[in-house]
């Protein structure tokens, strides 16, 4: 009897855990999404996004004579290497790379961490939809 219940109650929990995980996992459309809201929150003149913006800002050399290239390398439908520590990094773009803008929180991170490199400040919300929607325009 004992036994049954704690099979029963591992069913239920182990149940629980994959709808958590499933529940959690968005599309990055979904990601771009929520950055719309926190554009559009931050900026009531907010028109939009513009790959070609993003594909600009992407290239364009910033503080520290850094640019997203300098990692990412000129195409995001392929494999890039840190600039200082060599890593390899993948793809970008998500048409090469499925688990790109899966994640809102992983994206924050990605972009706290990579605008403060790059830039020495924070991204704006209008940059990171910006680039999110040039990196969703690159085909594998």
């Amino acid at each position: 009897m004992i036994r049954a219940i704690h099979v029963v109650i591992f069913v239920f929990v182990a149940g629980a855990g994959l709808m958590s995980l499933s529940a959690s996992a968005q599309t990055p459309n979904e990601v771009l999404t929520a950055i719309k809201n926190e554009a559009k929150n931050s900026n009531p003149a907010f028109q939009g996004f513009s790959a070609e913006r993003g594909a600009n800002f992407f290239k364009q050399k910033h503080a520290n004579e850094l640019s997203c290239t300098s990692c990412h390398t000129d195409n995001p439908a392929t494999a890039g290497k840190h600039a200082k520590t060599g890593k390899i990094i993948k793809a970008m773009a998500p048409a090469a790379n499925a688990e790109r803008f899966t994640d809102s929180a992983k994206v924050e991170k990605w972009f706290k961490r990579n605008c403060n490199d790059v830039l020495d400040r924070a991204c704006t919300p209008q940059e990171k939809g910006d680039v999110i929607t040039y990196l969703f325009t690159v085909k594998g």
